[in-house]
């Protein structure tokens, strides 16, 4: 992988960004205070804006380093970010990106997140080099399997009591795209659109 950092991503809605020190107050507003946001999630709901912005400071520093990927996920109408998506881990030697998300609740159902995960699979497999993204959500969530689905991620099986989150110990259904399979589906739309274009 040849790691380029959080660069800006646009799409039809969207402007996938860095977070800056303005956001703080969006981003504590608009879901890091939600319960329902974090139920299926491993950090904890945010009590106090001053939560929020430790944390929002500390991916502003993180920045400096090109393998960290984070972004605001901003309507264009909005401006304003409603949610966030990065890579929560990374495997080197197989070229792996494990993405994670989310969203304010006020948000939920509009297509946002999938257009944001769609514009992010475009960015790591044609300018980053990943050779495999893969995600994986609670099967008591099924909107986001949906999500990954509608991105073209395939499903590979249920790991029982593989991870943890708000809700305890709880099962985790993994999907993955490969870039062969990604390139693929461009070649089938003539090479002119990629997969997050042809799903949206």
């Amino acid at each position: 992988m040849t790691h380029k950092g959080t660069k800006t991503l646009e799409t039809a809605r969207l402007v996938l960004r860095r977070f800056c020190e303005g956001d703080i107050p969006a981003a504590y507003r608009n879901w890091t205070s939600s319960d329902a946001v974090t139920k299926f999630l491993r950090w904890p709901t945010h009590r106090t804006i001053e939560t929020t912005a430790a944390i929002l400071r500390g991916w502003i520093d993180s920045y400096a380093d090109p393998a960290f990927y984070q972004w605001a996920i901003v309507p264009r109408d909005l401006d304003e970010p409603i949610g966030t998506i990065s890579v929560v881990s990374k495997d080197e030697k197989t070229k792996t990106v494990h993405i994670g998300y989310c969203i304010g609740e006020a948000w939920w159902d509009k297509g946002y997140m999938s257009e944001a995960l769609a514009a992010v699979i475009a960015y790591f497999f044609r300018e980053v080099g990943v050779l495999r993204i893969e995600s994986q959500h609670d099967p008591q969530n099924p909107a986001s399997g949906r999500v990954m689905q509608k991105c073209g991620m395939r499903y590979e099986g249920t790991l029982r009591q593989a991870d943890w989150s708000n809700r305890g110990i709880v099962d985790a259904c993994m999907y993955s795209l490969l870039a062969a399979e990604y390139e693929q589906k461009r070649g089938e739309n003539g090479g002119n659109q990629s997969i997050s274009e042809s799903i949206l």
